[in-house]
């Protein structure tokens, strides 16, 4: 999807794009843009749920303007691992985990959503930076919708879901080297890590009294 953020101050607001199943113990990945003041750059929030449980955040200023042009942001999602991209360059991956106690995202059809809402409370400076409702309309766009290569189920039913696995398996996504991180890939990462790097659960121990979710350890990169 390509998207052009809020431009001016988008303090408090949050421009969302994701994707989510509707079971009751669901999946979704997260791309949120928190707004900001006039003049400074927007924080790029990405979150992942599997089986209803998130609190999987990562935070990164971006390396460029996003007010003014469109750019390029998606997942690359197969049976090892998912990856977030913004303009083709990794910015985070999730592993499968599941020899870990940790469920991956699987077999749960997931919705495309983008929406742009209220944030005040908490997006920007941790609530202190308000919406200015003077500011009004809010408008984001998006464009350059692509789906390539994803499957279509028709239905809820564990059949029409195998299927789509299946396909899963059989296609350039499902095979080497897209199962693993390439060199490239992981010099993308630790240029995020170094550079933009803003907040990091995995590194967050006063929140997870002083443990690491199990995932962490294979999440970077």
């Amino acid at each position: 999807m390509n998207i052009k953020l809020v431009g001016g101050n988008s303090a408090g607001t949050v421009t969302s794009y994701y994707m989510a199943s509707t079971f009751k113990r669901w999946s979704e990945l997260d791309f949120e843009f928190l707004g900001n003041v006039s003049g400074k750059p927007y924080i790029l929030q990405t979150n992942v749920f599997s089986e209803g449980k998130g609190g999987r955040e990562q935070r990164i200023y971006l390396w460029f303007d996003p007010t003014a042009k469109y750019h390029e942001y998606g997942f690359m999602w197969n049976q090892e691992l998912i990856l977030f991209l913004v303009d083709n360059r990794v910015i985070r991956v999730f592993h499968n985990t599941k020899d870990l106690g940790v469920p991956y995202l699987e077999y749960q059809p997931m919705y495309i959503y983008s929406s742009i809402w209220n944030g005040e409370s908490w997006a920007t400076r941790g609530g202190l930076d308000r919406i200015d409702w003077e500011e009004q309309p809010f408008l984001a766009s998006y464009t350059g919708f692509n789906l390539r290569d994803a499957c279509a189920v028709e239905s809820n039913e564990a059949s029409a879901m195998h299927n789509c696995y299946k396909m899963l398996f059989r296609s350039a996504y499902g095979w080497a080297p897209n199962l693993a991180l390439s060199l490239a890939q992981i010099e993308d990462l630790r240029w995020i890590r170094n550079r933009f790097m803003i907040y990091d659960y995995c590194t967050d121990r006063r929140r997870f009294r002083g443990r690491q979710p199990p995932e962490c350890a294979r999440n970077w990169p």
